[in-house]
């Protein structure tokens, strides 16, 4: 993810074919030498265009693996989004209101035949976590401390972004100038996520990735060719060296997607 002198929030599609020389356990991979995999970040909240864009890419696919905490056989229905009973619910239904944006589950068609379901249900979550002896109080901990450790660079810098998003608030241009304070604030907080797939890896990224990785090889070995891997930017990292490691995977080419418009229109 990245923005574009935040002119523009952007994300990536990353495409990976086989290595032109593989070994180890690469080389004993099942990938077949013309499959691609196409690491699609997502953005939970972002321009109707965006979505419509991704719809349109999304129907060339043998498959699209999506990520949702779900009990197997869960339908996502067009146009469901999230309820504000949720606190995270409330906080994109919130974002979704203030910026003029729209929400992923409302925008992204999953009903189409080509998505699979490539993530862990709810019992799965809570078992693997029981089996790391995590927390959600440790993961807010850790997220705490990456954040604290963010704001006391930005201090020692002179950047406010308390300061930005206050002014921005109160703005006659507010959507527009809230996205711009926001923007690069919610990509730091998608690098922040990396941390979770480090060494001692984590069920927030380390155990969901491996879940989506073996729907993915479950889909190559039945002869799916063209898939798409349509997770949360945080997740790529540990999927990229995977890919590599397990696969015989290889970036190949990269697109850049607007996810949000920041610029000022006449």
């Amino acid at each position: 993810e990245r923005g574009r002198g935040w002119l523009e929030r952007q994300t990536a599609i990353i495409r990976y074919r086989l290595a032109a020389r593989t070994n180890g356990a690469a080389g004993r991979s099942a990938t077949r030498p013309d499959a691609t995999v196409d690491l699609v970040a997502a953005v939970h909240v972002g321009d109707a265009a965006y979505y419509g864009d991704l719809n349109r890419r999304f129907r060339g696919y043998d498959a699209v693996l999506y990520e949702l905490i779900a009990a197997e056989g869960t339908v996502v229905e067009r146009g469901r989004g999230t309820p504000n009973s949720h606190p995270v619910g409330a906080l994109q239904n919130g974002m979704k209101s203030m910026l003029a944006l729209e929400h992923q589950l409302e925008q992204i068609d999953y009903t189409r035949r080509n998505f699979v379901h490539a993530d862990m249900s709810p019992d799965e979550f809570v078992q693997a976590m029981q089996d790391r002896n995590e927390g959600f109080l440790e993961m807010y901990m850790r997220l705490l401390g990456h954040s604290m450790a963010m704001q006391s660079d930005k201090g020692a810098k002179g950047e406010s972004p308390e300061v930005e998003l206050l002014a921005a608030f109160f703005s006659n241009d507010r959507p527009r100038k809230l996205k711009q304070a926001l923007a690069k604030q919610l990509a730091e907080a998608e690098g922040m996520l990396v941390s979770f797939g480090g060494e001692d890896g984590s069920v927030l990224i380390t155990d969901r990735n491996t879940a989506a990785l073996k729907v993915l090889k479950e889909q190559l070995a039945v002869g799916k060719k063209q898939l798409a891997i349509f997770y949360g930017a945080g997740h790529l990292p540990d999927m990229d060296r995977r890919l590599r490691e397990d696969f015989g995977l290889e970036p190949a080419e990269i697109t850049w997607l607007t996810a949000w418009d920041l610029r000022q229109r006449p």
